[in-house]
């Protein structure tokens, strides 16, 4: 399984990184690059409640290893945001479609189509569309989860019927 992380960074190479900027992919879905030098402390300020991973330190069934706050980001990765109540649990397949998502997503703004109403009327206009969160069902996980979940037995009293012999 340590494999798939792998194979998903090399094959998201190509789509992604044109240039030699540093890549943040924020909670929200939003992508942005950082041309210059910046600290993971600056981007943790904005969203105080997450923590940075660097996309090639992803293996499913592996810790996350976050970056600590004086780390600089280094030009050509990618970092990814995740709740800080994820700190110290593994990285699973759910982890790694979100980052999936958020790639194929940035990969089809980049392509950049025009509709044809516009390609006529020469006018083009730039409208910005909102960021959405990337929710990702996966049956068989949660199928998983409810037998992971504690059991609370009930704790009232047990009352028996007296048998007649």
């Amino acid at each position: 399984m340590g494999n798939y992380a792998s194979a998903c960074n090399s094959m998201l190479s190509p789509r992604i990184k044109s240039n030699k900027a540093a890549r943040v992919i924020f909670p929200a879905g939003e992508i942005r690059q950082f041309q210059e030098s910046v600290e993971a402390a600056e981007i943790m300020l904005e969203c105080p409640d997450f923590f940075l991973v660097n996309s090639q330190s992803l293996n499913i069934n592996r810790r996350f290893s976050p970056l600590s706050a004086d780390e600089e980001l280094e030009s050509n990765n990618i970092y990814i945001m995740f709740p800080m109540r994820r700190l110290n649990s593994m990285v699973t397949p759910a982890d790694m479609a979100v980052f999936w998502m958020a790639a194929n997503n940035a990969a089809k703004r980049i392509s950049g189509r025009i509709s044809p109403e516009l390609e006529k009327s020469g006018d083009v206009n730039v409208v910005e569309t909102e960021h959405r969160s990337v929710v990702v069902e996966m049956p068989e996980f949660s199928y998983r989860l409810a037998f992971c979940r504690s059991r609370k037995p009930s704790l009232g009293t047990i009352t028996e019927e007296p048998s007649c012999c």
